[in-house]
C-alpha cells in the first residue's frame, strides 16, 4: 500500500541510510503504525544462525575494540552525535511513525540520543578508577575499570531510540560492543538509528562489527538473554519481563541491568502552587498517551484541596486535543495497539469494581476515521484507597485520584506500591520537600520537588528500585554498569610483606 505517511517513511529511511531492498512486503516480520493502524512494511527476521553469527563477530571485534584508546571509541560516538543533529527530522519521521508519538516528543527522543551522544563523549576521556593508601610500605593499591565484552540491548517500544543510545553510546566508549535486539513493534526506527551509527563507525574507520541490530519477536531476545557470550543484557520492558530474564542471565552468572514497571506517583499537598501542580500532572499522565515508564499513574491529594484541584484537573483533560500526532495542535496520540487499549478497558472496569468512580475520560474516540487505530481520551478515576487494580501499572492514560490527611498517610499510600521509578510532590513546604528526599520518603529511584514524574535529564542517572528493577542508565556514573572493576596492588619495595602483618616464610 502506498500511502502519503508510507512515502514519507520511505524519504526518512533512505534519508538515513538505510537499505530500501530490506522493506518486502512478503517478510517474515509485519511494521504496522499506531498512526492509522495501517500495515506498513515487512522486514526480515534474524533466524537462530543469525544471532549465532551476529554474536560471534561482536565477540571477535571486542577483541580489538577493547584496545582502542578510549577518547578515539569518543570519536565514534561524537560522529553519531553529528549526524543524528543532520538527520533529526528524518529518526523523528521514524519514531511518530513507529510509536504514535506528536512531533514535538518525537524530535524530543532524538535530542535525548544527541544528549546522550555529548555526554559520552566527555566520559570518554573520564573512566576513571582511584588510587587507596596501602597500609604495607613501598606498595601502590589502585582500582581500574575495563570493559565486559558483549553487551545486549533489549528495548521497548515507547521509546524505540532514546533507551537503546543510553545503552549504546555508554558502552561503546567503555570499550563494549553491542546487540540490539528493539521491540518488534518499532523496527522503522530502530534502522534508522542503526544506519546513522553505522555510518558513524565507517566514517571513523573503526570495525562494522562493533555494533549490531538483529529484528525479531520474542525469542530473539531470549537467544541473547541465554548466550554466555553476552555479558550484560540491558533490558526495558515490563515486570513481568524483567522476571523472566532476571534468573536466565543469573543462572549463567551474566549480569543484567533492568529497566521495568513504574506506577509512579505525585502528592499534592496543601502548600502547593495549584497552577504549576496542574501543568506537571497533565504533562506527567495524559503525555505519550499514558505509554512513559514514567508516566504518572497515581495522584494523591491532600483533603482539603482535592475537588478545587480535582476541577481543575478535569477541566484541563477536557481541553486535550486527541487524535493524529501529525496534525497541528494535538497533544494526545494513540494507543500502540489493541492490547493497550483492552487493558485500559479492564483496568477502567475493576477500578469501578473496586469502588471508584470515572471522573472523566475513558472512551475510545476517532473510531470511524481510524477504525484500526486506538485513540482513547485519558481518563480520571477517584478511588476510595489503594486498590489491587492501583497497585497495578496499566500502560494508558489512567490517573488514579486518591486523597490524605497528613503527610506521614501520604508517604504511607506512596510507597505502598510494588515499583519505584519514578515520583514527584508539589509543596511550598520545605520540611516535606525535605522529608520527601530523604531515606524515611519516596522509595523510588527519581524523585522531584514541584516537577512531574516524566522528563528525566540525562544527566542524572535514570532507573528506579523494587520491581523496576534496580538498574541505572544515563548519566552520573551510571558507565560503571558497562564496565568489570579490578583492584590493582603493585609492590616496589623490594620486600614481600603481607597485608594484616602475616607472617609465613
Amino acid at each position: 500500500m502506498t500511502t502519503a505517511l508510507s512515502t514519507s517513511i520511505r524519504s526518512a529511511l533512505d534519508a538515513c541510510g538505510v537499505d530500501l531492498s530490506l522493506l518486502d512486503s512478503a517478510q517474515d516480520l509485519q511494521t504496522r503504525t499506531p498512526i492509522t493502524g495501517e500495515k506498513l512494511f515487512g522486514l526480515p527476521a534474524t533466524d537462530a544462525d543469525g544471532i549465532d553469527e551476529t554474536i560471534s563477530r561482536a565477540e571477535a571485534a571486542f577483541r580489538t575494540w577493547r584496545d582502542v584508546p578510549a577518547p578515539e571509541r569518543g570519536h565514534v560516538v561524537r560522529r553519531w552525535g553529528e549526524l543524528l543533529r543532520e538527520h533529526k527530522r528524518d529518526l523523528a519521521v521514524l519514531v511518530q511513525s513507529d510509536a504514535g508519538k506528536t512531533m514535538s516528543e518525537a524530535e524530543g527522543e532524538v535530542q535525548e540520543m544527541i544528549d546522550i551522544c555529548e555526554l559520552a563523549i566527555g566520559q570518554s576521556r573520564m573512566l576513571y578508577g582511584q588510587t587507596m593508601p596501602s597500609e604495607r610500605p613501598g606498595h601502590r593499591l589502585m582500582e581500574t575499570w575495563h570493559p565486559l565484552g558483549v553487551v545486549g540491548v533489549i528495548s521497548a517500544f515507547n521509546f524505540p531510540v532514546a533507551v537503546f543510545s543510553w545503552n549504546t553510546a555508554l558502552a561503546l566508549v567503555c570499550g563494549n560492543t553491542v546487540v540490539w535486539k528493539p521491540s518488534e513493534l518499532s523496527l522503522l526506527s530502530a534502522l534508522g538509528a542503526h544506519a546513522l551509527l553505522a555510518r558513524a563507525v565507517a566514517d571513523c574507520g573503526q570495525d562494522a562489527d562493533i555494533h549490531h541490530i538483529i529484528l525479531g519477536e520474542r525469542e530473539a531476545g531470549e537467544a541473547l538473554v541465554d548466550d554466555p557470550r553476552v555479558a550484560l543484557i540491558s533490558a526495558t520492558g515490563s515486570t513481568r519481563m524483567g522476571h523472566e530474564v532476571a534468573p536466565r542471565v543469573a543462572a549463567r552468572f551474566g549480569r543484567y541491568l533492568l529497566e521495568l514497571g513504574g506506577n509512579n506517583a505525585a502528592i499534592v499537598a496543601p502548600s502547593a502552587d495549584l497552577d504549576l501542580a496542574l501543568r506537571g500532572v497533565v504533562f506527567a499522565a495524559a503525555g505519550t498517551a499514558g505509554q512513559r515508564c514514567t508516566t504518572m499513574r497515581r495522584l494523591i491529594i491532600h483533603e482539603s484541596i482535592a475537588e478545587e484541584f480535582t476541577e481543575k484537573l478535569i477541566a484541563a483533560y477536557r481541553t486535550l486535543q486527541i487524535g493524529d500526532p501529525r496534525d497541528e495542535g494535538v497533544l494526545v496520540g494513540p494507543l500502540i495497539h489493541s492490547g493497550a487499549y483492552e487493558g485500559m478497558r479492564s483496568a477502567l472496569t475493576s477500578a469501578q469494581e473496586e469502588g471508584g468512580t470515572v471522573l472523566c475520560g475513558g472512551a475510545r474516540v476517532l473510531e470511524d476515521e481510524h477504525p484500526d487505530a486506538y485513540y482513547v481520551e485519558p481518563a480520571i478515576v477517584r478511588m476510595p484507597g489503594q486498590s489491587a487494580t492501583v497497585k497495578t501499572e496499566t500502560f494508558a492514560p489512567i490517573l488514579y485520584v486518591l486523597t490524605y490527611r497528613d503527610f506521614d498517610e501520604a508517604l504511607a499510600l506512596h510507597n505502598d506500591v510494588p515499583q519505584g521509578l519514578s515520583s514527584a510532590i508539589f509543596t511550598s513546604d520545605q520540611a516535606e520537600a525535605e522529608i520527601f528526599l530523604s531515606s524515611r520518603g519516596s522509595d523510588c529511584g527519581i524523585a522531584n520537588v514541584n516537577i512531574g514524574t516524566s522528563g528525566a535529564e540525562i544527566g542524572g542517572a535514570f532507573g528506579g528500585e523494587k520491581e523496576t528493577g534496580g538498574g541505572r542508565e544515563s548519566g552520573s556514573d551510571a558507565w560503571k554498569a558497562y564496565m568489570r572493576r579490578a583492584t590493582n596492588t603493585v609492590n616496589y619495595s623490594g620486600e614481600l610483606p603481607l597485608a594484616q602483618g602475616v607472617k609465613f616464610l
